[in-house]
């Protein structure tokens, strides 16, 4: 895959994580709600789950309710 695809798939993936901390999840079950809805992304990258699940809820609640995380993510990961 190249760089868009794999940042596009990773900002999928921090907005589940986002919307995980949004509907209260504990942090440390985050990897196995998301995994029990099905995500649509490949699965080699639920590896990435627990990597960015800390950086999700170390976010101020007030960045969780109004901020696009994922859209953040996308624009940090292309820069890279």
């Amino acid at each position: 895959k190249n760089l868009d695809e794999k940042c596009a798939i990773q900002a999928q993936v921090v907005s589940a994580i986002q919307q995980a901390r949004l509907d209260r999840v504990a942090e440390r079950d985050v990897t196995d709600h998301l995994l029990a809805s099905s995500p649509e992304w490949p699965e080699n990258y639920n590896a990435t789950i627990p990597l960015i699940t800390p950086w999700v809820y170390e976010q101020k609640r007030r960045i969780i309710r109004n901020e696009d995380l994922g859209a953040a993510w996308e624009e940090l990961c292309l820069q890279q």
